[in-house]
């Protein structure tokens, strides 16, 4: 747990933006793999276990939050909204702006573009996390990459 905690917490921040809901996911987290320890089968590296449960919780708790909102959208714009309102420094802008670029991506490429460029593994690894084919994988980052450009150059 120590090992990897600031990972997975870093991970699941840049899914869920709050502060309090990442720390909320990565207790529920870890709470999964000490439930679930027995069921690690070692086919694939710990982490990539990890991140995978992390990534699911993180989903979930979205989804909840899906349930006082319509769609995706609109728990996208309520967590850039939440975002705008926590940074308030000018050196934040770019990054705040880059995260709300994040923001408007479908989910799977925002998981995947966080796996790929944050996290910095594999698209071997992040199939696994995804359990996605790692053709599709590239196709998603590429996609993400060429829409947060596009963002970034017109906001």
């Amino acid at each position: 747990m120590n090992k990897y905690k600031e990972k997975i917490y870093w991970h699941i921040r840049r899914i869920v933006v709050s502060h309090q809901d990442a720390q909320d996911v990565l207790q529920e987290t870890f709470i999964n793999v000490y439930r679930h320890i027995e069921k690690f089968e070692e086919k694939s590296k710990i982490y990539t276990w990890l991140y995978r449960i992390a990534t699911n919780e993180s989903i979930r708790h979205l989804n909840s939050k899906k349930i006082d909102a319509t769609s995706y959208e609109e728990v996208s714009q309520t967590l850039v909204n939440s975002l705008k309102e926590t940074s308030v420094e000018d050196g934040d802008s770019i990054l705040v702006k880059f995260q709300e670029a994040l923001l408007t991506l479908p989910e799977k490429q925002k998981l995947v573009f966080n796996l790929r460029y944050y996290d910095e593994l594999s698209y071997e690894h992040i199939s696994k996390v995804l359990d996605s084919s790692v053709n599709a994988l590239k196709t998603n980052y590429h996609l993400a990459s060429e829409k947060v450009k596009k963002y970034m150059i017109n906001n």
